[in-house]
């Protein structure tokens, strides 16, 4: 390995221990109560260091937030493999729903939190990429639902939209505890029943 490919790779280390550490900061202290410093003394380097990598919170959490995209997406793309898109959008609600209970300070990272787009805003890009990624797979899935017969009389985008925010909500009710909070019966198994349910609509469609 030469001198600038061990650079190179000393430099993503470090980037992934400040990444690291943050992300055990921020579930641990809180994200308003972690600063840079305490980063920079929980992986043992000044904080210049970390300034050298990251200007402020918002763009190490805006790192964390693309992370997590990265890895919900991956997992999405394998269920492309699925040929039947009917099939393969069930299971992508549900790849979303075991995500998202499997990372759950993530997912509020990824969809609740205000500042990775507060990070866009400051660097004047005005498209969520992340996001839009995501939001592509399930709509392209949609699409081809649409082109074999289901879904009649409906538009692709809203509907993609409305599935997404469906499966999103539950996600959602479920981190946050509201779904005990309204005396359901076996709130924890709530949401892959609720989701069952919303399959067998889907059957019905």
């Amino acid at each position: 390995m030469g001198i600038s490919e061990r650079k190179a790779k000393e430099k993503e280390e470090l980037k992934s221990m400040i990444l690291g550490a943050a992300k055990k900061l921020f579930l641990t202290k809180g994200i308003e109560q972690t600063t840079i410093r305490n980063i920079a003394q929980e992986i043992e380097y000044s904080v210049g260091t970390v300034y050298v990598y990251y200007k402020d919170k918002n763009c190490i959490l805006h790192d964390l937030h693309s992370q997590g995209f990265s890895a919900l997406g991956g997992e999405m793309r394998v269920l492309f493999n699925v040929s039947d898109p009917m099939e393969r959008l069930k299971a992508l609600g549900r790849t979303y729903l075991k995500f998202a209970l499997e990372n759950p300070d993530m997912y509020d990272l990824m969809f609740s939190m205000k500042a990775p787009m507060d990070f866009l805003c400051s660097v004047h890009q005005h498209e969520w990429n992340e996001g839009k990624n995501t939001f592509e797979l399930l709509k392209s899935t949609v699409a081809q639902c649409i082109e074999k017969g289901h879904f009649k009389g409906h538009e692709l985008e809203p509907l993609s939209f409305a599935i997404w925010s469906m499966v999103h909500g539950m996600a959602s009710l479920h981190i946050s505890q509201r779904i005990q909070g309204v005396s359901l019966a076996n709130p924890e198994t709530m949401l892959m029943r609720g989701y069952d349910e919303v399959l067998l609509l889907l059957d019905k469609e």
